[in-house]
């Protein structure tokens, strides 16, 4: 039996541009709509007009029973939380995850922020923080990916690089993926380091790279509305994620508005253009 490749061609590449752009998009208009007293489910029409706008769909409501455009998780929430009515309170920590389909391909991607609250300011120090350890895992993983030779390394990257900044809980149960016709294609993508290699990095691999990094247990549990993954000691959460391409000419963040320039600057590492 044959196995499909998890390669693209420079042509099917070239097809995932767009639908990262707009992916990028959308939360630029997620991170504008996150206020306190706004609530996660303005959040989600924000996110969705921005896609709908740029001609694309919501691929997230392409998953068998979910019928919103985002994923918004709250504080001890990880992952696939639901977007709601409740307004967002001052000190909070929201994760968005969102993606878009365009042309039949597909864009993935998350951010965290972190509301103001004047009247905590350590709370919302240590959950900036957080936040900040994430996405500079992500960019970490990110990077090594430009230069490794097989794709594990980047939950080593991952790991390493959150490691030498705290004692921080990297997720196991959740990893990151392949991503192109489908929104979740194979290979995994751990956060974390394991044994095995793993696939040959070469031109072609698309992968959305996603650290759930939370302040205390790693330990987690289902909400009772069968989506939302949350802590079980209650415990803050960050999540963040970028798909990534591997060209020819190097690597390109799909869902990044530069491409991927400013978070790969630090690490030396320059993106080139999908040509």
């Amino acid at each position: 039996m044959l196995r499909k490749s998890i390669y693209k061609s420079p042509a099917q590449l070239r097809l995932m541009l767009e639908p990262g752009r707009v992916t990028a998009a959308s939360l630029v208009a997620a991170r504008a709509a996150l206020s306190v007293g706004a609530t996660t489910a303005q959040v989600d029409e924000a996110a969705e007009k921005a896609i709908l706008a740029l001609g694309a769909s919501p691929n997230f409501k392409l998953e068998a029973g979910y019928f919103h455009t985002i994923c918004a998780s709250v504080n001890d929430d990880v992952v696939h939380g639901i977007p709601n009515d409740r307004p967002l309170e001052p000190g909070d920590i929201v994760s968005v995850d969102s993606g878009a389909i365009l042309g039949g391909w597909n864009g993935d991607a998350a951010i965290s922020v972190v509301l103001p609250d004047p009247s905590r300011p350590e709370l919302v120090a240590e959950r900036q923080k957080l936040s900040e350890v994430t996405e500079g895992s992500l960019w970490a993983g990110i990077a090594r990916l430009a230069t490794a030779s097989h794709l594990n390394e980047v939950g080593d990257a991952v790991q390493g690089y959150i490691e030498d900044r705290g004692t921080y809980g990297i997720l196991t149960d959740y990893v990151g993926h392949g991503i192109g016709r489908s929104m979740h294609e194979a290979p995994p993508v751990f956060n974390y380091r394991v044994r095995q290699k793993g696939p040959e990095v070469k031109p072609g691999l698309v992968v959305a790279i996603e650290p759930m990094v939370v302040l205390g247990s790693i330990d987690t549990y289902t909400r009772d509305d069968d989506w939302t993954v949350a802590t079980e000691d209650g415990s803050a959460a960050a999540h963040w994620e970028h798909s990534v391409a591997v060209h020819k000419d190097g690597i390109w963040v799909l869902t990044a508005e530069d491409g991927g320039a400013s978070g790969l600057a630090p690490f030396g590492i320059t993106p080139t253009p999908i040509a």
